[in-house]
Parts: C-alpha cells; sequence; structure tokens
C-alpha cells in the first residue's frame, strides 16, 4: 500500500508538471488550432526570469524578502512570456492563421532564435529588452483615452516607446553593475536556489512528500482553477470560446477577434512562464530545458482531446503515473507475478527516458483507435 501511495505522488508530482506546461498549450493549440512549437521555449524565458528574480533577491535591499521571491518570480515569469507571446503573435502568428504548416516551421525557427538569444545575450541586456517591450505595450493601455484624442495616438505610441527604451536601457545598466552574478546566460546551465520553507519534506503514513513538489501540485491546482474559472465565466473567457467556434460570426456580433487572439496568446505564453517556475525548482535551467517538455505537452494536449482541459488534466496524470510506475521499476514490484516476457520489456523500459519512450508509443497506439484524444472537440475549430 505504501508503495502504490508513493507511486501515486510521484505520478501526480511529474503529471502536475506536464499539466502546468500543456495547459498554455491546450489553450494556443487546443482553442487557436495554432502549432507553436516555440512553446517550450517560453518556458525557458520563465525559468530565466526566475533565476533573474532569485538574484535581485539576494541584493542587500531586498535579501529580507528573500523566502518570497518565487511568489514575485511567478508574476514576472508570467508578464515576461506572455510579452514575448503577444510579440510573436503580432509579428508573425497573426499572418500565418489557417496555414499549420507555415505556423509549425516559423515558431520552430522563433524558437531556434530564442535558445540561440540566451547562449549569446548576457541576461541584463535581456532583462532590459524584456522591460522595453513590457512597458511599451502596456503603457499606452493605461494612459486616459482623453489625452490620446488630444495628443494624437501616433504622439502617444512614440513617447511610449521612447520611455521604455529609457527605462530598459537603466534597468540593463543597474542589473549589470549590482548584480555580479548577473553574467552571461550561456549552455553551461544555472541553478535556482529555492527558499528556506521549500526545503525538506513532510513526513506521513512512512512517506516522505517533498515540499517543492508539494508547491508545485498547489501552484497547478490554482492555476487550472484560475483559467476554468476565466474560460467559462469571465466575458472575455466566453468570447475566446466563441471565437474558437465560429469566427466570422463572432465578428458579425462585435467580437474584437484581433483582441481575443492577443489576449489568448498572452495567456497561453504567460502559463507556460509559470510552468517555466515549476521547471527551474526541479532542476538546472538552461536553454535546452523548454525542449524537454514540449513533446510531452503536444502528447497531453493531443490524448487529452484538443481544446478540452479535462481531457488535458486527465492525460497529464495519467502519463505522469505510467512514468513513475514504469521508469521507476515500481510496476515490477507491485505486479511480482508478472508473465516473463511482459517482465523482460518492463525490466528494459525501466529507466526514465526508456518509460517515456514507451508511454509515447502507448500513445501513439491508442490515438490509432480513438484519434480524437479522450475528449474529443466540439463546434469548429478556428478558421484563418
Amino acid at each position: 500500500m505504501q508503495l502504490i501511495l508513493e507511486s501515486l505522488f510521484n505520478g501526480i508530482a511529474i503529471g502536475s508538471v506536464l499539466l502546468i506546461a500543456a495547459l498554455g498549450l491546450a489553450i494556443v493549440f487546443g482553442l487557436m488550432g495554432v502549432i507553436n512549437l516555440a512553446h517550450g521555449e517560453l518556458m525557458m524565458l520563465g525559468a530565466y526570469s526566475t533565476y533573474v528574480t532569485q538574484l535581485i533577491f539576494k541584493l542587500p535591499a531586498f535579501k529580507a524578502f528573500y523566502n518570497s521571491y518565487v511568489i514575485v518570480a511567478l508574476g514576472v515569469a508570467f508578464l515576461v512570456s506572455a510579452v514575448v507571446g503577444i510579440v510573436l503573435e503580432r509579428l508573425i502568428i497573426r499572418r500565418l492563421y489557417g496555414n499549420p504548416l507555415e505556423t509549425l516551421l516559423a515558431t520552430w525557427g522563433v524558437s531556434l532564435i530564442l535558445q540561440q538569444f540566451v547562449r549569446s545575450v548576457p541576461l541584463a541586456v535581456g532583462s532590459g529588452l524584456v522591460m522595453t517591450l513590457l512597458i511599451g505595450l502596456t503603457l499606452p493601455l493605461i494612459i486616459p483615452q482623453k489625452i490620446i484624442d488630444q495628443r494624437g495616438k501616433r504622439l502617444i505610441n512614440l513617447g511610449s516607446w521612447a520611455i521604455s527604451v529609457l527605462i530598459g536601457i537603466t534597468s540593463a545598466n543597474s542589473l549589470a553593475t549590482s548584480i555580479s552574478k548577473l553574467g552571461r546566460a550561456s549552455a553551461r546551465n544555472v541553478d535556482v536556489t529555492a527558499p528556506a520553507w521549500m526545503r525538506g519534506g513532510i513526513e506521513m503514513w512512512g512517506i516522505t512528500f517533498p515540499v517543492t513538489r508539494l508547491v508545485i501540485i498547489v501552484i497547478t491546482i490554482i492555476a487550472v482553477l484560475a483559467v476554468t474559472w476565466f474560460l467559462n465565466r469571465s466575458v472575455w473567457g466566453m468570447r475566446i470560446r466563441a471565437v474558437t467556434q465560429n469566427r466570422p460570426m463572432s465578428d458579425c456580433l462585435g467580437i474584437s477577434t484581433e483582441t481575443v487572439d492577443i489576449l489568448t496568446f498572452g495567456i497561453g505564453s504567460g502559463l507556460a512562464g509559470i510552468a517555466g517556475v515549476a521547471v527551474s525548482l526541479l532542476g538546472s535551467v538552461g536553454p535546452n530545458v523548454g525542449s524537454n517538455y514540449i513533446v510531452g505537452c503536444f502528447m497531453v494536449v493531443v490524448l487529452g482531446g484538443v481544446g478540452n482541459l479535462l481531457g488535458t488534466i486527465i492525460a497529464s496524470f495519467s502519463i505522469g503515473i505510467m512514468t513513475d510506475l514504469i521508469g521507476a521499476g515500481r510496476l515490477l514490484t507491485i505486479w511480482p507475478d508478472m508473465p516473463s516476457p511482459l517482465a523482460s520489456t518492463v525490466d528494459f523500459f525501466a529507466t526514465t527516458s526508456m518509460a517515456r519512450v514507451l508511454v509515447f508509443a502507448l500513445i501513439v497506439v491508442f490515438l490509432q483507435f480513438r484519434p480524437a484524444g479522450l475528449f474529443p472537440q466540439k463546434g469548429r475549430m478556428v478558421e484563418g
């Protein structure tokens, strides 16, 4: 019984990481029909945002609040990834709606560019660039409409970007001079240290539950509840679902489909940033950290049913539990009388990497009989 409980917890922990990583992809790919291969790199940006936030909180001025840096990092990672996702949508994706192959190739190229960007550009400069984008995109939105009407939209936008560039350069110089550790993000991984309250474990039923994984599970639950509420209860959530089911009719009814596209990519990309926070707490952060999850995320979305959050949840936990049972060799312990040919096969795949291969192979076989996944989508996908 103890072994089963331990396997369930480890499987749920693995599934939580997959789920929080796949949530944003379920919105972008599931609701908008866009194959975003740069989703893993948005996770990577969230992980690096956590690292930068940690370094800032090590400064003397913020050291007293170091134990709360993870909470701040969640917001920072969401904003950073959301801004990059919005820029990606406005500059590239918007021109490729209805062309899945071109979208796939374009986002794959963006993923390579982002990987090389963090290898080549110092973190301080990258942080200043993101700060510039964040302020430049949000400042025109918070300026009162009366001032915009008086001064002119083009002048306001020009002034906003001038201010954002100035703030970005100032923040980059400040980070470079104040934090000596903010050097260059190379292929060598960097480590995020969990605060004191997230270290250790909780003993219960003879099992040690790591606090870090418990926190990730809690973050995942909050993210799922927030996304569910937003899509089903909020005004813009209902507009997103309306555009997903019938884009031309939604446009005729006065729904700004352009705003819906931006909002959808912003939320989906921001969720990828939150997933990056979770990933950074489990291991080292490097330029390729997102590539380790992108295939798993797509498998979760496809297995659960494109655009179905309940299916995404079930698929994530199923894959997590199966990966732990096979990869850790617990299946042989739980079922000692397993037939010899099957036992040899399970023993061959009794490593984490090989277990993923077997799980994905089983998913491919399952999709041959149920190609629409566990919960097929109802309604029409977005049209270009």
